[in-house]
């Protein structure tokens, strides 16, 4: 499955990018995630349906502010969020459990 953007609102959420237009991987850096090759292994699990993994964002800028993940075979998520964006991690998670019930047809839980 190719990465899916979810409208939560106030916050947009889409698969996370590192390329000439967009890259996430400083403001992964200030979660704490560190490995340069996280965002292609993250891409990868979602081409083979073994992980799903959102950028929660700033609307105007595009800036991931959050990352929202998910593990369908252990049926689990997990959440984090930058200093000050735990509404938005929030409103991430949310809509993705929606997702994960409507279109992966499981039921999360953290």
């Amino acid at each position: 499955m190719e990465p899916v953007e979810i409208n939560a609102g106030a916050w947009y959420l889409r698969g996370l990018r590192a390329d000439e237009l967009i890259d996430d991987r400083p403001a992964l850096a200030d979660l704490g995630e560190t490995d340069p090759d996280y965002v292609t292994r993250r891409n990868a699990q979602w081409a083979s349906d073994s992980g799903y993994s959102w950028a929660v964002c700033e609307p105007t800028t595009g800036e991931l502010v959050a990352e929202v993940t998910v593990d369908p075979a252990a049926a689990t998520l997990h959440t984090r969020a930058r200093t000050g964006y735990a509404d938005a991690a929030a409103a991430g998670e949310e809509s993705v459990r929606r997702f994960a019930a409507a279109v992966l047809g499981i039921t999360v839980r953290n």
